[in-house]
């Protein structure tokens, strides 16, 4: 007769398990996680400047330059169509204010599509019209010192060349080449030259741009100076002319309302305060937010803000040590700190590296960091990347002394948290849900154009 062994007799358990243990443990928690917490190098890097009433007024010397330097096209219907209104993008139509003339200037823009490596207009030829790129990137060669050709810049959608051939007689200093298949608006100088005989308000507005000056270099009103004269000359008199409408920054805010039941807030606090934790979070979510609009806010964000004259163009798509280079010319003088989006700093380092180059890195706050030229390249996960796979790459100076680019803030407000952040109670309801106000008060300001700098169109993709 066989013996039958019990299933307990053949593996007996010699110990408590740890399934029945946990029931007598204290079990050891972190605090509650969140993965949409990044590094918000923007938010460490800047400097943040106290705006006590609320609003800061970036005053200025006078500039003939306003506006976002680009001149937008209608591509909705079959054709191609300039925004007549955005024609006061150029210096001499500026302040002009005839709606009628300046529709039927927008009618007489052409269409004309170019392949790549189509000439638009070529060296030594007559500066005969004026070009709006619609779409498209276009590269503009010149020969240098020994006959050789050089890309000497890219423009590409909203970018135009050159609005003085519409007033005077020149030739072109470079010819322009289509880099991808391109749709350009035309408009030919004799048109316009007929429309000015025309039109008595254009003339006139023309006549008094031409005696107002057209400013420095910079656009700035000038300054008139005398310098290594000999003898008793007669110096020159002058003065320094402000804005009459400096730009105003009204500080922003990032708002939510936190609600935590009172059950919860009394019963489950041990052992750690929901209330401080949801408050935790909910602080980093608005911190988020605030970086995310200081990059693309309409009114402040940075990459919407730089000017036309500082933003360049990759000459192949993904960013080279070359883009790199000649984004740093853009902000030469006393360049703080370079931000990308984490995937474009790859691609940076695959160009990098199919070079045989190995930027050093640097250290920032306690961080290594990678660099271009001793200049921090810091990720920053709030400037977008379109459907097609590319972004941008912003540069600048820092600081109010440096007329960089600052961060604006108020402290000391009521009820504050942490520094131009407050939480206000608002009370309990019907229900036994306690309301928290939660609310960040910020913006950002550019101090002259110059502090910031923006790589449009770099390519990520492998």
């Amino acid at each position: 007769m066989t013996e039958t062994l019990h299933p307990l007799d053949a593996a007996a358990q010699q110990s408590l398990g740890t399934a029945a243990a946990r029931n007598l443990a204290t079990t050891t928690k972190s605090v509650p996680q969140m993965q949409e917490i990044t590094s918000r190098w923007l938010l460490r890097v800047l400097p943040w400047t106290q705006v006590s009433g609320g609003t800061y007024r970036v005053n200025q010397r006078r500039s003939y330059t306003v506006g976002d330097g680009r001149i937008d096209v209608d591509r909705s219907g079959s054709q191609s169509r300039v925004i007549a209104g955005d024609l006061r993008e150029l210096a001499f139509l500026r302040e002009f204010d005839d709606e009628e003339t300046l529709a039927a200037l927008a009618n007489l823009f052409a269409e004309e599509t170019f392949e790549a490596g189509d000439t638009l207009v070529e060296w030594g030829h007559a500066e005969d019209k004026f070009l709006v790129i619609a779409h498209g990137r276009v590269e503009q060669h010149a020969a240098g010192q020994y006959g050789e050709e050089a890309v000497v810049g890219v423009v590409a959608d909203g970018d135009y060349f050159d609005q003085w051939g519409l007033l005077e007689e020149k030739i072109w200093d470079f010819t322009a080449r289509a880099a991808t298949p391109t749709t350009v608006l035309t408009l030919r100088r004799a048109d316009f030259q007929n429309l000015l005989e025309r039109s008595e308000p254009l003339a006139e507005h023309l006549r008094a741009f031409v005696e107002s000056g057209a400013g420095n270099r910079d656009g700035e009103h000038p300054i008139e100076l005398s310098a290594g004269h000999e003898g008793e000359v007669d110096l020159p008199g002058t003065f320094v002319d402000y804005q009459d409408n400096p730009r105003e920054y009204e500080l922003s805010v990032a708002q939510t309302v936190l609600r935590v039941h009172s059950r919860v807030a009394d019963l489950y606090n041990q052992p750690m305060d929901q209330v401080e934790q949801q408050l935790r979070l909910t602080i980093e979510a608005l911190r988020e937010r605030q970086e995310h609009e200081l990059v693309n806010n309409k009114d402040f964000g940075l990459l919407r803000n730089c000017d036309a004259r500082q933003r360049i163009h990759t000459r192949n798509g993904a960013p080279t040590p070359d883009d790199m280079d000649e984004l740093l010319a853009k902000v030469w003088k006393d360049p703080s700190v370079i931000l990308a989006h984490p995937r474009a700093i790859a691609a940076f380092g695959r160009e990098c590296s199919k070079r045989g180059i190995y930027p050093a890195n640097v250290d920032v706050a306690g961080h290594q960091v990678p660099s271009w030229r001793g200049i921090p390249l810091l990720p920053c996960s709030k400037i977008p990347v379109s459907d097609t796979r590319s972004t941008s790459i912003m540069l600048m100076r820092t600081g109010e002394a440096q007329q960089g680019v600052i961060g604006l803030h108020q402290t000391g407000i009521p009820d504050e948290y942490q520094p131009s952040l407050s939480v206000r109670f608002m009370g309990v309801n019907e229900k036994a849900v306690i309301s928290y106000l939660v609310s960040a008060y910020y913006s950002a300001a550019v101090l002259v154009p110059d502090a910031l700098a923006v790589m449009e169109n770099v390519q990520i993709g492998l």
